[in-house]
């Protein structure tokens, strides 16, 4: 399986390679030449396999040529081996046609814990094998950085600098990254949006002459493996419910795309999928897109659901490549306007090919609020802002005929509800009990550094501490 840039100027590569590099040379996100397809035979040979022999058979194609069925199968078993369940994405019926899908069993309670411990193992095998090493820069709203931290601290291939929007994640979210203090680890507050972080680590990959110097490498959801992985657990899903014979949606809390994205990669794979919900805040720009054509940037709002407060959702790109048959010159069209001109438009035929496999709702905060209080009361089930947001999407969906009733929607509980005490208090008073491993993590010592937003700050900080720089980088 080879890999192109959705803007098609940079080189075409291999799995390893693409897994490595993270953002294309040409500023573009990687994607398979062509997609794997799955027959009814594989899909009913998923029923009943263990979470790991599930990734194996789902993920296989998408890594040939890269990794053997044994490497593949070593990784996802130390991966899935640092979850509470062997199950790793539990499934929860709160209601008679309505579920909520589990991916917060990881060591650091969010569903990035799933793709991001399985990629610590695949890039360190791939660096020790060739003998390299890696600078890792990263964005966060939240989640991906207490998962990127947790999963490649004191890795001796890897040294990771992680960006947060200052004061804009919770308390939990930030000290998940902030009191790991391997040296390798290095966590940076940008004082701006997380938009601010993402278009400061973009700026940095293009710069190639840096890029080259520190041998980057990123692990948000603009790197193919990352959102690939996260694939599976919509078979895993639809396994399970298949037995009793039930259409399937998805409602997905909704960012950067990258989690809903790979709920795309498992029907283009084969699996039927009714309809895909994005469901988000109040930066409700995919939902405003599929509204009215317009891709237009708004000033990102705090809300109770933060690792959702984001305007410019990256893994777009990826489904609009597709929707535009792959034609890398619009995509690079469209990318220009929405740099010049913070706005992009859709032609109406692009436009209903996305309608015919997406649906979009917002939560309003008080919306996000009544949910946590509902689902409370009816299923005494504490949900998270952001698993909130994705149920008010289904109770929509359901509501406007979007969704039939005969239809299972499974929702993704994408966070534990002690990750956002603040929100929980709001919403029930309750502060729901953190983990014993986390028991102790407001004594825990902290270390970061507070920078403007600005891209050159950053790269002379990274300059300045990347033990990479004097040895050779390679990958």
């Amino acid at each position: 399986m080879r890999y192109i840039s959705t803007r098609g100027e940079a080189p075409e590569l291999s799995f390893g390679e693409a897994a490595l590099s993270g953002l294309a040379r040409d500023g573009g996100l990687y994607v398979p030449t062509s997609w794997p397809k799955l027959d009814a035979a594989d899909l009913a040979r998923f029923e009943g396999l263990s979470y790991v022999d599930l990734a194996c058979a789902v993920l296989q194609p998408f890594m040939a040529g890269s990794v053997s069925d044994s490497e593949l199968h070593d990784f996802a078993a130390q991966a899935y081996a640092t979850f509470s369940t062997p199950d790793v994405a539990p499934l929860v019926q709160i209601g008679d046609n309505d579920w909520l899908m589990e991916l917060f069993h990881g060591p650091t309670l969010a569903f990035k814990d799933v793709a991001m411990q399985f990629l610590s193992h695949l890039i360190d095998h791939l660096l020790t094998r060739r003998g390299g090493r890696i600078t890792i820069i990263g964005a966060t709203s939240g989640d991906t950085g207490a998962a990127a931290v947790q999963a490649f601290s004191g890795r001796d291939t890897a040294e990771i600098f992680m960006l947060h929007p200052n004061g804009r994640v919770s308390p939990v979210q930030r000290r998940q990254m902030t009191t790991v203090l391997e040296n390798n680890v290095h966590n940076i507050a940008i004082e701006g949006t997380f938009d601010d972080c993402q278009g400061i680590v973009k700026a940095l990959f293009q710069d190639l002459k840096f890029r080259d110097e520190l041998a980057l490498s990123g692990v948000n959801s603009i790197n193919w493996a990352r959102v690939v992985v996260q694939s599976v657990y919509y078979f895993k899903a639809a396994a399970a419910l298949r037995n009793q014979d039930r259409k399937i949606a998805f409602s997905v809390p909704t960012g950067n795309f990258g989690d809903i994205y790979a709920g795309y990669i498992a029907s283009r794979l084969g699996l039927d999928i009714e309809r895909l919900l994005i469901a988000t805040n109040v930066n409700d720009i995919l939902v405003r897109t599929l509204e009215t054509g317009c891709y237009e940037l708004h000033d990102v709002v705090a809300t109770h659901s933060p690792s959702m407060d984001i305007q410019i959702a990256s893994n777009f790109e990826r489904l609009l490549f597709d929707i535009f048959n792959r034609d890398p010159a619009r995509i690079r069209g469209i990318m220009e306007s929405l740099s010049n001109d913070r706005n992009f438009s859709l032609d109406n035929a692009s436009l209903e090919k996305i309608r015919a496999r997406f649906s979009g709702f917002r939560s309003s905060e008080a919306e996000t609020i009544a949910m946590i209080q509902s689902l409370h009361g009816r299923n005494n089930y504490l949900a998270d802002p952001h698993t909130a947001v994705g149920l008010v999407a289904a109770e929509k969906a359901r509501a406007s005929g979007v969704i039939d009733e005969d239809t299972a929607i499974v929702t993704l509980a994408t966070a534990h509800p002690a990750k956002f005490p603040d929100a929980m208090i709001a919403a029930i008073g309750i502060k729901p009990e953190l983990p014993d491993h986390m028991q102790d993590i407001y004594e825990r010592e902290e270390r970061y550094t507070v920078l403007p937003n600005d891209a050159a700050a950053v790269a002379q900080f990274i300059r300045e501490r990347a033990a990479i720089l004097g040895k050779g980088a390679s990958v």
